[in-house]
């Protein structure tokens, strides 16, 4: 976990911090006011996770390969 904190704050070093906790919280903001508490919980945990699942398995295109052909078997395509 501490690999992918690191990770993210590489990403966003050289970016406007100030801008992006500005829209990460106006966003917050609206999710909260339009969906309410648990729902905009439930976007959030699910965007994290799809942030960390992709942030995983994109970043090697062998990775999500091996774990395709786990899942489908190879095709008589491939």
């Amino acid at each position: 976990m501490k690999a992918f904190f690191t990770r993210f704050l590489e990403l966003i070093k050289d970016k406007n911090t100030a801008a992006i906790g500005a829209g990460t919280g106006f966003a917050l903001a609206v999710l909260l006011v339009v969906f309410g508490f648990l729902k905009t919980l439930f976007i959030l945990l699910m965007t994290f996770i799809g942030f960390y699942i992709g942030a995983k398995l994109l970043s090697d295109k062998d990775k999500l390969k091996d774990l395709l052909d786990k899942i489908l078997p190879p095709g008589r395509f491939r």
